[in-house]
This record gives structure tokens, C-alpha cells and sequence, in this order.
């Protein structure tokens, strides 16, 4: 197979959740370029809707439809809907999930006194809205016979970060989440159905704005800290995380499965030193 065909993604259909935010949008747009039906998918069904009118009004392939992944017979009734129009589902990119303002500890805040309920909030949005599309969607591949899923992790639960615990430990959920769900459908699906994840570094997201930017959109002292320990010294742009998608979702990575691929300036790998 040429190299070109590996990494196309023509005859696929592809579900986003999570699709109308910044890094969302991005994957929506790789699919569609690298040749795929992209289903795009999100809380705001509106908005999922002119997205995906958009993308073929661009010569690509979708559908916009509403979905919260919090509620499974919602996830069910999507599925059912994308199955019946296109008759499969080939990859499923968990994009839902993101910062919950409650579970951010303050610096000078009392750290014995967190606000718990805001910390389970965070846990729950980033890892059963991955886990939930995971289990409807992925049964959908597994029927199929062959599919790839890509998770979102993060660089929060690499090492330590001040003020997003909540947000820090659902991603890490996530990591242990894709490793073992990798090897669990790998001992009954063998290479069929895939499961990895992508790690970003710092992009400037509607969920991080606020931690990073004044209103002015000068940087604050937090979003110096992280140029300064990103070799490249600047945040990601979307774009950036194109590449790692395709190859995962493509054949391109047939033989990949359980890792994760970070595209981060080298942010997890400098010492500070």
C-alpha cells in the first residue's frame, strides 16, 4: 500500500465529540481533508449542524448532530442515527471534556478545604465522556470488524500543575483508561480495534483562557511559565495536533495501539535545567 493511501481515511466514518471547540474543530477539518465522513458531534447541536454544512460545503463528507456524552441513551440514540444513514462507524476521537471552573484550587486558597463537588464534576466530564462514547461507538467498530479510537490526555498529569487538580486527574484516568482498554480489546478483537491517545501541550482553548490570558490578551505570569519551559517557547497551535490524529486514525498505525503520541513543544521532556 502507498504511503499516500495509508494515511488516507477515504471510506471511513469517522464520530468527534466534543467537536465545536478549538481542538475539536481542528480534527473535524483533518478528517475531512484526509478523506473521511466526519460526524460532528457536541451539546450544541446548532452549532454541529452549520459545522458540518460547512465541511461539505468545503467538498468534504459530514454530519452535525446533538450529543451529550454524560448521557449514555442519548450516545445510544446518536449511534443509531449514524448507523442507519451511513451503516458503520470506522473511528471515534473523544473530544469532550475540558477545565470545570469548580475544581481549580486558587493559589493562597485553603488546600483542606477544595471544593470536592467540583473536583468529582471534572473527573466525571473527561473520564466517563470518554469512557460512555467509548463503549457505545466502539461496540458499533467492534460489530464492524475494524476500528480506531483516540483519546485526548494531557501534559496536567505528566508532572505536577498548580491550580487544576480536577482536570489533572481525569486525564490521568484517561492514560491508565487507554492502556487498559487497549489490551482488553486487543485479548478479544485482536488488531481489529485500536485504542491510543494523543497528549497535547498548551494551545490556548476557551477552557484555559482564562488561566493564561488578561483581558487585553497579554499573557499572565502562568502562561510565561509554560513558554519558558516549552523548548519551542510558544503554545500549539490546532493545526499541530493534525498529524498525530491521521496517523492514528488511519491504517497508517495498524500496528499501534495503547500509547500515546505527545505533541507539545517538548514540554514533558525538559527538566527546567
Amino acid at each position: 500500500m502507498g504511503v499516500q493511501k495509508l494515511f488516507s481515511l477515504e471510506g471511513k466514518v469517522i464520530v468527534v465529540t466534543g467537536a465545536t471547540g478549538v481542538l475539536g474543530t481542528s480534527f473535524v477539518n483533518a478528517i475531512a481533508e484526509a478523506g473521511g465522513t466526519v460526524i460532528i458531534t457536541g451539546k450544541n447541536e446548532e452549532l454541529c449542524i452549520s459545522r458540518a454544512n460547512e465541511v461539505v460545503a468545503g467538498g468534504g463528507k459530514a454530519m452535525g448532530l446533538y450529543c451529550n456524552v454524560l448521557d449514555e441513551e442519548i450516545v445510544v440514540e446518536a449511534k443509531e442515527k449514524i448507523l442507519k444513514t451511513f451503516g458503520k462507524i470506522d473511528g471515534l476521537v473523544n473530544a469532550a471534556g475540558g477545565n470545570v471552573p469548580e475544581a481549580v484550587v486558587e493559589e493562597g486558597a485553603d488546600i483542606f478545604n477544595m471544593n470536592i463537588e467540583g473536583m468529582k464534576k471534572a473527573l466525571v466530564l473527561n473520564l466517563w465522556g470518554t469512557i460512555i462514547p467509548s463503549q457505545v461507538f466502539g461496540a458499533a467498530m467492534a460489530k464492524n470488524g475494524k476500528g480506531s479510537i483516540v483519546n485526548i490526555s494531557s501534559v496536567s498529569p505528566k508532572n505536577a500543575l498548580t491550580k487544576v487538580l480536577g482536570y489533572s486527574m481525569g486525564k490521568a484516568a484517561i492514560d491508565i483508561y487507554t492502556k487498559w482498554f487497549a489490551v482488553e480489546v486487543a485479548n478479544r478483537y485482536g488488531d481489529k480495534i485500536r485504542v491510543n491517545a494523543i497528549t497535547p501541550g498548551f494551545f490556548l482553548t476557551k477552557q484555559n483562557k482564562s488561566l493564561l490570558t488578561n483581558e487585553d490578551g497579554s499573557y499572565k505570569e502562568r502562561a510565561n511559565k509554560i513558554i519558558q519551559h516549552t523548548p519551542f517557547k510558544k503554545f500549539g497551535e490546532p493545526d499541530d495536533l493534525k498529524g498525530a490524529l491521521i496517523y492514528l486514525l488511519s491504517d497508517a498505525s495498524s500496528f499501534v495501539t495503547g500509547t500515546e503520541i505527545c505533541v507539545d513543544g517538548g514540554f514533558t521532556k525538559f527538566s527546567g535545567v
